[in-house]
Formats: C-alpha cells, sequence, structure tokens
C-alpha cells in the first residue's frame, strides 16, 4: 500500500468546458491527497469503481465529511451537519428517514405525469425568448427559470413567491460566503416557506411535495422547511448549469449537434453521454465523506478520520466504456455517476432527466440554426458555485 504527497487542488482551466489544468496529471492512477485552498486535505478517488466503492460504502460518512470548499477559514462547516432536515448530513436509519418519504414524490410516474407542465414552461420561456429577438442569453431565458420554476411547481409553492425563490435559491450554493450568509439566505426563504407549510397541513392537502410531506410523514416543522430549501437549492443549481453546459459541449460539436437534430427522439440517451462527458470533463473533486475505520481503496489505505472527496473524472474512466474520453451521442446509455451513487444517490435525478431532455430538445427543435454569438472560450462561466457553469451564454439563431 503506498501514500501519496499532498498537492494543491487545481483550478485554472486552459479551455472553460475542460478539466482544470494538471488535474488529471496529478490524480495519476490511484488516490492522491489534496489541499483545498482553505486548508482542507482529503484524499481524491477517480477509479469508477473506487469512487462507486467510496459512495456506497457506510465506513465512509456523508455526517462527517460535508464538502471541503463549503467550510470557513477556520475549518468551520457552513452547513451544519445537526441543522433539522439536512438529508446530505447523515447516514444510516437517519438518513433513510428523510429520503423514503420524499422519493415518493420523485417516483419516475410523478415526474412523467409532469412532463406537460415542463414542456408548456419551456415552450413559454423559448417563445419570449423568440419574441426579443437575437442577441439572447440562454442562460436567463432559459436554463435559470426552467428548473426553478419546476421544482418550485413540484413542492407547490403560489406562483407570488416563485421569483423570490428562484432569486434566492443561487444564493445557497456559492463556494465562498460565510455561514451567516448561508444562514441569512435560508432564513429568507424559511420566512416564506413557514405559513406555506403550515396552511398545507391544516388542510390536509397531499396533492404536492409539500403536502406530502406536512401530511404524510412525521416530519418536524423545521424538518420540513429546511428539506423544501435543500430540495430548491439542489433543483434549481445542478439542472440550471447542466443545460447550459450541454448546449455548449454541442456548440464545440457540430458533429454531435447533428444526432440530435437528426433524431430528437433520441433525448433520453442523449442527455445520458452528455452527463456522463460533461460532469466528468468538470474535474476537480466533488463529494465528500470521511473515513470511520481504516478501509483500503484501489490498494491505497485510508485511515480512521481522513478525509475523502470523489473526482467524477471516474465518468472518462475506460473501465465505464470503451474511448469514455469522447462524446459519442451514437452511444447506448450507460451506468455514469453522474447522478451519484449509493444512498445519497441524487433524488432528483428523474426529475433533471426531464427537464434536460425536454429543454434540450426543445431548445433545438425551435431554433435548429442556434449557434453561439460569442467564441465559448469568451463567455463568462461561474467557479465560485458547488456546480460549475456558464455565467450567460450569448446565442443567435
Amino acid at each position: 500500500m503506498t501514500e501519496s504527497a499532498v498537492c494543491p487542488v487545481p483550478h485554472e482551466r486552459d479551455h472553460p468546458l475542460e478539466p482544470p489544468v494538471g488535474f488529471a496529471e496529478a490524480l495519476g492512477g490511484g488516490p492522491v491527497r489534496m489541499l483545498w485552498p482553505n486548508g482542507v486535505e482529503a484524499w481524491v478517488v477517480s477509479s469508477y469503481a473506487g469512487v462507486r466503492q467510496v459512495l456506497s460504502d457506510p465506513r465512509f460518512s456523508t455526517r462527517k465529511g460535508g464538502q471541503p470548499e463549503m467550510r470557513t477559514d477556520s475549518g468551520e462547516a457552513v452547513l451544519d451537519p445537526d441543522q433539522p432536515g439536512n438529508i446530505n448530513g447523515v447516514d444510516g436509519a437517519a438518513h433513510l428517514r428523510l429520503r423514503r418519504p420524499l422519493s415518493r414524490g420523485f417516483m419516475v410516474k410523478r415526474m412523467n405525469a409532469l412532463r406537460p407542465r415542463i414542456q408548456q414552461i419551456v415552450d413559454e420561456h423559448l417563445d419570449a425568448m423568440e419574441v426579443r429577438g437575437a442577441p439572447a442569453d440562454l442562460v436567463a431565458s432559459l436554463c435559470l427559470p426552467l428548473p426553478s420554476l419546476v421544482i418550485a411547481e413540484l413542492l407547490g409553492v403560489p406562483p407570488e413567491h416563485q421569483e423570490l425563490f428562484q432569486a434566492t435559491a443561487g444564493d445557497l450554493f456559492g463556494k465562498n460566503g460565510s455561514k451567516d450568509e448561508y444562514l441569512a439566505h435560508a432564513t429568507k426563504l424559511a420566512d416564506v416557506l413557514a405559513p406555506i407549510v403550515a396552511e398545507k397541513k391544516a388542510a390536509g392537502t397531499n396533492d404536492d411535495l409539500i403536502g406530502l410531506m406536512a401530511n404524510d410523514t412525521d416530519f418536524t416543522m423545521d424538518e420540513l422547511i429546511f428539506l423544501c430549501i435543500g430540495l430548491l437549492a439542489a433543483g434549481h443549481e445542478t439542472t440550471s448549469n447542466f443545460l447550459g453546459l450541454f448546449t455548449l459541449h454541442l456548440f464545440e460539436r457540430p458533429d454531435q449537434l447533428e444526432v440530435l437534430r437528426r433524431d430528437p427522439a433520441r433525448a433520453d440517451v442523449v442527455v445520458e453521454e452528455l452527463m456522463r462527458y460533461t460532469v466528468g470533463h468538470l474535474g476537480g473533486a466533488g463529494l465528500t465523506r470521511r473515513a470511520t475505520e481504516d478501509v483500503e481503496v484501489d490498494g491505497v489505505l485510508i485511515r480512521a478520520g481522513d478525509w475523502v472527496s470523489v473526482s467524477l473524472m471516474a465518468n472518462l474512466d475506460e473501465a465505464l466504456c470503451p474511448r469514455a474520453g469522447e462524446l459519442d451521442l451514437g452511444r447506448d446509455a450507460v451506468s455514469h455517476l453522474g447522478f451519484g451513487f449509493g444512498p445519497h444517490q441524487c433524488l432528483g435525478a428523474n426529475l433533471a432527466r426531464a427537464e434536460l431532455q425536454i429543454g434540450l430538445r426543445s431548445l433545438f427543435e425551435r431554433f435548429p440554426g442556434l449557434r453561439p454569438a460569442v467564441p465559448v472560450r469568451e463567455m463568462r462561466y461561474r467557479d465560485d458555485m458547488i456546480t460549475y457553469g456558464a455565467a450567460e451564454i450569448p446565442v443567435v439563431w
């Protein structure tokens, strides 16, 4: 068994759609130790098998882990693992108690029933973009509003509060904020959510996710509110960024875009390949755990108490599929790690898939000549968020 020297986590990119310079080389062939800018040191695991092991082995605790970049310079966690409803900060039975009731709200049947409404939201925003004319910012026109409006409706948030939800959701996932700033954003949303939850509980309704949680579970009021905030923030941030990044990857590869244009019905398989490829090229170290016992991963002994981050560059591992480093929209879907793995696998994966499939297909059907208004390299990007993405995508058609 071997141990690696500590090196800083690379962050600088030569191309906005490629991993940080030197990251793949620093990973080498096995787990390596890397240092976050705020001083948190963690093993980084990047093989397909190793990532699946870390994310499914109960000896790697999410409660004792948390995102290194979501910790202050003093090492204090921005999001308290003891906060009620923090589903990503608990393990085992405590995690199942929160997750099982929520899973009913994200079943495939329920997500399929939501597809006509997702299509309507997409069409309305593309209509408005067409009326305003080119050039347009795709992020503001579609990528940002789509997921936040959908998750707000799924939760059962009244229309008059949805604009506030959309404006505040992104603030919760910034990497550079303090604990006080995070709590201020969360409190703003909690003040809106509390009377909504109370009203649905009193009415005994369960036709939306808030009503379902309020009346069919034993969640406390605080748990209900912060579960809703977590769902809103997660559903908004990730899907918004991926819809934009998928589009940019297609702009950079006209031959692959032509696959979608020729056969829009393949949108489901296209989204899986884009997710695999895009997440793999984000680079960096993502989901984090902390070892509760000594565990061997890919031939390296990780000691109890060590931090362990997984890199989803594992999606580019040749053990997953041939030519894993290439985007091939003609290939069959593979079991990628874009939505995580194990007990904490993304709860809203079915919802995200529906939004990405409908959004991407509709965008290029409506605007077959859609193209970037400026070179992809010259667009503005955000690396101050947990999920990397484009700040704007100027387009013409």
